[in-house]
Protein backbone atom coordinates (compact mmCIF):
# COMPACT_ATOMS: atom_id res chain seq x y z
CA UNK A 1 0.00 0.00 0.00
CA UNK A 2 1.52 3.49 -0.90
CA UNK A 3 2.06 5.77 2.10
CA UNK A 4 -0.90 8.18 0.14
CA UNK A 5 -3.29 5.66 1.09
CA UNK A 6 -2.10 4.62 4.19
CA UNK A 7 -2.95 8.58 5.49
CA UNK A 8 -5.92 8.28 3.54
CA UNK A 9 -7.46 5.60 5.81
CA UNK A 10 -9.11 6.43 9.09
CA UNK A 11 -11.24 4.73 11.99
CA UNK A 12 -14.85 4.68 9.49
CA UNK A 13 -12.98 3.49 6.40
CA UNK A 14 -10.29 0.80 8.14
CA UNK A 15 -10.95 -3.21 8.38
CA UNK A 16 -9.97 -6.27 8.75
CA UNK A 17 -8.00 -6.64 5.51
CA UNK A 18 -6.51 -3.08 5.28
CA UNK A 19 -5.89 -2.72 8.79
CA UNK A 20 -2.48 -5.11 8.55
CA UNK A 21 -1.66 -2.53 5.73
CA UNK A 22 -0.85 0.29 9.03
CA UNK A 23 1.85 0.02 11.51
CA UNK A 24 1.37 0.98 14.98
CA UNK A 25 1.85 4.62 14.85
CA UNK A 26 -0.61 4.63 12.21
CA UNK A 27 -3.26 3.13 14.87
CA UNK A 28 -1.93 5.80 17.30
CA UNK A 29 -2.20 8.71 15.07
CA UNK A 30 -6.34 7.11 14.20
CA UNK A 31 -7.05 6.77 17.44
CA UNK A 32 -5.89 10.16 18.78
CA UNK A 33 -7.29 11.59 15.86
CA UNK A 34 -10.81 9.79 16.28
CA UNK A 35 -11.12 11.17 19.77
CA UNK A 36 -12.67 14.10 18.50
CA UNK A 37 -15.72 12.69 16.69
CA UNK A 38 -18.46 11.93 18.44
CA UNK A 39 -19.69 9.39 16.37
CA UNK A 40 -16.30 7.53 16.71
CA UNK A 41 -16.34 8.29 20.31
CA UNK A 42 -20.06 6.45 20.39
CA UNK A 43 -18.70 3.35 18.51
CA UNK A 44 -15.16 2.77 19.80
CA UNK A 45 -15.70 -1.03 20.85
CA UNK A 46 -16.27 -1.51 17.13
CA UNK A 47 -13.75 -0.28 15.73
CA UNK A 48 -11.28 -1.54 18.60
CA UNK A 49 -11.93 -4.60 17.56
CA UNK A 50 -11.52 -4.23 14.19
CA UNK A 51 -7.75 -3.20 15.53
CA UNK A 52 -7.76 -5.86 17.86
CA UNK A 53 -7.86 -8.15 14.61
CA UNK A 54 -4.38 -7.29 13.87
CA UNK A 55 -2.74 -5.45 16.79
CA UNK A 56 -2.60 -6.40 20.76
CA UNK A 57 -3.77 -3.40 22.53
CA UNK A 58 -2.91 -3.20 26.30
CA UNK A 59 -4.44 -0.44 28.52
CA UNK A 60 -1.52 0.70 30.96
CA UNK A 61 -2.76 1.62 34.27
CA UNK A 62 -0.13 2.66 35.95
CA UNK A 63 1.56 5.16 34.02
CA UNK A 64 5.06 5.27 35.57
CA UNK A 65 8.94 5.26 33.62
CA UNK A 66 9.30 1.75 34.84
CA UNK A 67 6.41 0.30 33.95
CA UNK A 68 6.60 1.96 30.12
CA UNK A 69 9.83 1.10 29.80
CA UNK A 70 8.82 -2.78 30.67
CA UNK A 71 5.91 -2.48 27.76
CA UNK A 72 8.61 -0.68 25.10
CA UNK A 73 10.60 -3.94 25.94
CA UNK A 74 8.00 -5.87 24.73
CA UNK A 75 8.02 -4.46 21.47
CA UNK A 76 4.74 -1.98 22.09
CA UNK A 77 4.71 1.24 20.80
CA UNK A 78 3.00 3.54 23.79
CA UNK A 79 0.14 5.97 22.97
CA UNK A 80 -3.03 7.33 24.23
CA UNK A 81 -6.83 7.34 23.25
CA UNK A 82 -9.08 10.19 24.09
CA UNK A 83 -12.27 8.00 26.51
CA UNK A 84 -14.18 10.94 26.75
CA UNK A 85 -14.05 14.64 27.05
CA UNK A 86 -10.68 16.43 28.48
CA UNK A 87 -9.27 12.71 29.89
CA UNK A 88 -6.91 10.19 28.01
CA UNK A 89 -6.11 6.99 28.76
CA UNK A 90 -2.61 5.71 27.73
CA UNK A 91 -2.17 2.34 25.54
CA UNK A 92 0.73 0.02 24.76
CA UNK A 93 0.18 -0.95 20.82
CA UNK A 94 1.79 -4.13 18.77
CA UNK A 95 1.51 -5.50 15.79
CA UNK A 96 0.48 -8.78 15.75
CA UNK A 97 3.46 -11.19 14.08
CA UNK A 98 2.81 -13.37 11.31
CA UNK A 99 4.90 -16.79 12.26
CA UNK A 100 3.21 -19.63 12.15
CA UNK A 101 0.87 -21.11 9.43
CA UNK A 102 -2.04 -20.95 12.19
CA UNK A 103 -1.80 -17.13 11.89
CA UNK A 104 -2.21 -17.25 8.46
CA UNK A 105 -5.92 -15.48 7.39
CA UNK A 106 -7.81 -14.34 4.51
CA UNK A 107 -7.50 -10.93 5.95
CA UNK A 108 -3.89 -10.83 6.06
CA UNK A 109 -2.76 -13.23 3.96
CA UNK A 110 -1.95 -10.67 0.82
CA UNK A 111 -0.42 -8.03 3.33
CA UNK A 112 2.77 -10.44 3.07
CA UNK A 113 5.33 -11.25 0.73
CA UNK A 114 5.90 -14.50 -1.04
CA UNK A 115 9.53 -14.74 1.32
CA UNK A 116 7.64 -13.98 4.54
CA UNK A 117 5.47 -16.63 3.21
CA UNK A 118 8.21 -18.93 2.66
CA UNK A 119 9.88 -18.43 6.48
CA UNK A 120 6.36 -19.01 7.96
CA UNK A 121 5.73 -22.76 5.78
CA UNK A 122 9.24 -23.62 6.86
CA UNK A 123 8.76 -22.95 10.28
CA UNK A 124 5.91 -25.79 10.10
CA UNK A 125 7.93 -29.01 11.33
CA UNK A 126 9.51 -28.58 7.76
CA UNK A 127 6.51 -31.25 6.47
CA UNK A 128 6.22 -29.54 3.06
CA UNK A 129 2.57 -28.57 1.79
CA UNK A 130 1.28 -31.72 2.35
CA UNK A 131 1.43 -30.80 5.75
CA UNK A 132 -0.35 -28.00 5.70
CA UNK A 133 -3.85 -28.16 6.54
CA UNK A 134 -6.92 -27.77 3.71
CA UNK A 135 -8.10 -24.59 5.56
CA UNK A 136 -4.48 -23.41 5.62
CA UNK A 137 -3.85 -24.47 1.69
CA UNK A 138 -7.16 -22.67 0.60
CA UNK A 139 -6.17 -19.16 2.43
CA UNK A 140 -2.54 -19.22 1.22
CA UNK A 141 -3.63 -20.34 -2.71
CA UNK A 142 -6.37 -17.12 -2.18
CA UNK A 143 -3.22 -15.12 -2.37
CA UNK A 144 -0.55 -16.74 -4.24
CA UNK A 145 -0.09 -18.58 -6.77
CA UNK A 146 2.04 -22.11 -5.61
CA UNK A 147 3.42 -24.68 -7.10
CA UNK A 148 5.49 -27.46 -6.14
CA UNK A 149 7.82 -30.77 -7.37
CA UNK A 150 9.79 -33.17 -5.53
CA UNK A 151 12.89 -35.07 -7.03
CA UNK A 152 16.42 -36.32 -6.37
CA UNK A 153 18.57 -34.03 -5.16
CA UNK A 154 20.99 -34.24 -7.57
CA UNK A 155 17.71 -33.22 -10.43
CA UNK A 156 16.57 -30.39 -8.66
CA UNK A 157 18.91 -27.80 -9.73
CA UNK A 158 18.92 -28.97 -13.65
CA UNK A 159 20.02 -26.94 -16.00
CA UNK A 160 17.35 -25.44 -17.95
CA UNK A 161 15.00 -27.57 -15.48
CA UNK A 162 11.20 -26.58 -13.50
CA UNK A 163 13.66 -24.92 -10.35
CA UNK A 164 15.87 -22.31 -13.19
CA UNK A 165 12.49 -21.68 -14.72
CA UNK A 166 10.33 -20.56 -11.85
CA UNK A 167 13.10 -18.35 -10.51
CA UNK A 168 13.62 -16.64 -13.51
CA UNK A 169 9.71 -16.07 -13.65
CA UNK A 170 10.15 -14.35 -9.91
CA UNK A 171 8.95 -17.57 -7.85
CA UNK A 172 10.17 -17.34 -3.71
CA UNK A 173 11.26 -21.09 -3.39
CA UNK A 174 11.74 -23.20 -0.32
CA UNK A 175 13.58 -26.73 -0.07
CA UNK A 176 12.86 -29.39 2.02
CA UNK A 177 14.81 -32.38 2.16
CA UNK A 178 12.96 -35.55 2.40
CA UNK A 179 16.03 -38.48 2.26
CA UNK A 180 17.45 -38.32 -1.00
CA UNK A 181 14.72 -36.29 -2.34
CA UNK A 182 14.08 -32.46 -2.20
CA UNK A 183 10.81 -30.85 -2.20
CA UNK A 184 10.74 -27.50 -3.72
CA UNK A 185 7.55 -24.97 -2.84
CA UNK A 186 7.62 -22.28 -5.28
CA UNK A 187 5.59 -19.11 -4.63
CA UNK A 188 4.80 -15.64 -6.34
CA UNK A 189 1.87 -13.37 -5.04
CA UNK A 190 -0.68 -13.46 -7.69
CA UNK A 191 -3.08 -10.60 -8.76
CA UNK A 192 -6.19 -9.47 -7.43
CA UNK A 193 -8.58 -10.64 -9.74
CA UNK A 194 -7.09 -13.96 -10.38
CA UNK A 195 -8.15 -17.37 -8.89
CA UNK A 196 -6.92 -19.66 -6.73
CA UNK A 197 -4.81 -22.63 -8.34
CA UNK A 198 -1.84 -24.61 -7.54
CA UNK A 199 0.25 -26.86 -10.13
CA UNK A 200 1.85 -29.98 -8.66
CA UNK A 201 4.58 -29.88 -11.44
CA UNK A 202 6.68 -33.10 -11.01
CA UNK A 203 5.46 -36.77 -9.65
CA UNK A 204 8.02 -38.69 -7.08
CA UNK A 205 7.59 -41.52 -9.60
CA UNK A 206 8.80 -39.86 -12.67
CA UNK A 207 11.52 -37.44 -13.43
CA UNK A 208 9.40 -35.80 -16.38
CA UNK A 209 9.80 -31.68 -15.92
CA UNK A 210 7.46 -30.91 -18.62
CA UNK A 211 4.62 -28.07 -17.10
CA UNK A 212 2.50 -27.76 -20.31
CA UNK A 213 0.48 -31.05 -20.09
CA UNK A 214 -2.70 -30.05 -20.51
CA UNK A 215 -5.41 -32.16 -18.30
CA UNK A 216 -8.20 -30.24 -18.98
CA UNK A 217 -8.03 -31.09 -22.88
CA UNK A 218 -7.49 -34.49 -21.75
CA UNK A 219 -10.98 -34.23 -19.23
CA UNK A 220 -12.84 -32.56 -22.55
CA UNK A 221 -12.31 -35.44 -24.67
CA UNK A 222 -13.14 -37.92 -22.03
CA UNK A 223 -16.08 -35.89 -21.42
CA UNK A 224 -17.18 -35.83 -25.44
CA UNK A 225 -16.19 -39.54 -25.64
CA UNK A 226 -19.00 -39.80 -23.22
CA UNK A 227 -21.43 -37.76 -24.59
CA UNK A 228 -20.65 -39.82 -28.39
CA UNK A 229 -21.63 -43.31 -26.44
CA UNK A 230 -25.12 -41.17 -25.09
CA UNK A 231 -25.70 -40.07 -28.43
CA UNK A 232 -25.46 -43.87 -30.01
CA UNK A 233 -27.64 -45.45 -27.15
CA UNK A 234 -30.69 -43.73 -28.69
CA UNK A 235 -34.31 -44.50 -26.56
CA UNK A 236 -35.65 -47.34 -29.20
CA UNK A 237 -39.25 -48.42 -28.07
CA UNK A 238 -39.53 -50.84 -30.94
CA UNK A 239 -35.82 -52.64 -30.18
CA UNK A 240 -36.32 -52.81 -26.29
CA UNK A 241 -40.03 -54.56 -26.68
CA UNK A 242 -38.37 -56.92 -29.14
CA UNK A 243 -35.33 -57.53 -26.25
CA UNK A 244 -38.12 -58.15 -23.90
CA UNK A 245 -40.32 -60.12 -26.04
CA UNK A 246 -37.43 -62.69 -26.76
CA UNK A 247 -36.66 -62.68 -23.45
CA UNK A 248 -39.76 -63.75 -22.76
CA UNK A 249 -40.30 -66.54 -24.99
CA UNK A 250 -36.87 -67.50 -25.01
CA UNK A 251 -37.67 -70.98 -23.28
CA UNK A 252 -38.97 -74.25 -25.73
CA UNK A 253 -42.47 -73.76 -25.13
CA UNK A 254 -42.48 -77.31 -24.90
CA UNK A 255 -40.20 -77.48 -21.40
CA UNK A 256 -42.51 -75.16 -20.07
CA UNK A 257 -45.11 -77.72 -19.39
CA UNK A 258 -48.40 -75.24 -21.03
CA UNK A 259 -51.54 -76.89 -21.55
CA UNK A 260 -53.84 -75.78 -24.41
CA UNK A 261 -56.37 -74.80 -21.23
CA UNK A 262 -53.91 -72.77 -20.11
CA UNK A 263 -53.71 -70.59 -22.99
CA UNK A 264 -57.66 -70.47 -23.65
CA UNK A 265 -58.09 -69.04 -19.72
CA UNK A 266 -55.03 -66.62 -20.57
CA UNK A 267 -56.69 -65.82 -23.51
CA UNK A 268 -60.27 -65.38 -21.63
CA UNK A 269 -58.39 -62.81 -19.31
CA UNK A 270 -57.78 -60.31 -21.79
Amino acid sequence: MKVNDKKSLTLKTLNKSNVWDLQENDIIRMLDAGGKDSDIKDNIHHYLEIIKSAFDIEEIKVDRPEVIKKYEGRGFKIGSMRIEEGSKQKIGIKKRPIMRVTDLTYENIRHITAAKLMEVIDRNFGGGWDSLSQSIQDIILSGFDISTTTLPKDRIHKHGGMYENKIADGYDVLEIEKGAWIEAIFAKVKPENEKPRLKFNQDESSYNEDENEDEEGELNEKYDNTNDDDDDDTYDEEKMLEESYRTTIEENPEDLDITAEDVAAEEDEY
